[in-house]
């Protein structure tokens, strides 16, 4: 903890009533001191390991399917699937020789957790079905037991 930041990542019940008063003596304390203060509540966003398991799902859709006869980038298949969460429209384009769509949504950067994992689920749903062979890294596996083949973890933490 930094003399002029405090972050606490609050898990259950009585974790946070035991970290909270700790974070209200220091708001005092800030305040006290003439400083001011900005509190944020938040819902906690995506974990880094479910960045990894999104772009490496993005990645086996762009090596391997063809959509409509076209190729999508990693960026393009990205757009594609969380434009499935916040829907799209549909736009004329600049010369109006046909249309474009625009995204109506966030970054997955500020996705929540249950977010994210709606993300990747639709990536193995759709890859599943259109033949795609999942990555190691896609099925979010840490490492597989060399003797059994057990997986050792998978893609929801």
């Amino acid at each position: 903890m930094s003399d002029d930041r405090i972050s606490i990542r609050l898990t259950n019940i009585p974790q946070a009533a035991s970290d909270l008063p700790n974070a209200w003596r220091w708001i005092k304390a800030m305040l006290f001191s003439g400083r001011r203060v900005l509190l944020e509540a938040r819902t906690e966003t995506r974990s880094a390991k479910q960045n990894r398991v999104m772009w490496s799902c993005l990645t086996d859709l762009s090596n391997q399917v063809t959509w409509f006869g076209k190729k999508l980038t990693k960026e393009g298949w990205k757009d594609f699937i969380t434009g499935h969460l916040d829907g799209q429209d549909l736009v004329p384009n600049m010369d109006g020789t046909g249309f474009i769509s625009i995204q109506r949504g966030r970054s997955t950067s500020q996705m929540t957790i249950k977010e994210m994992i709606a993300v990747i689920d639709l990536c193995h749903a759709f890859g599943s079905d259109k033949g795609v062979i999942w990555s190691v890294t896609s099925l979010g596996i840490n490492e597989v037991d060399q003797d059994t083949g057990e997986i050792m973890g998978g893609v929801q933490s």
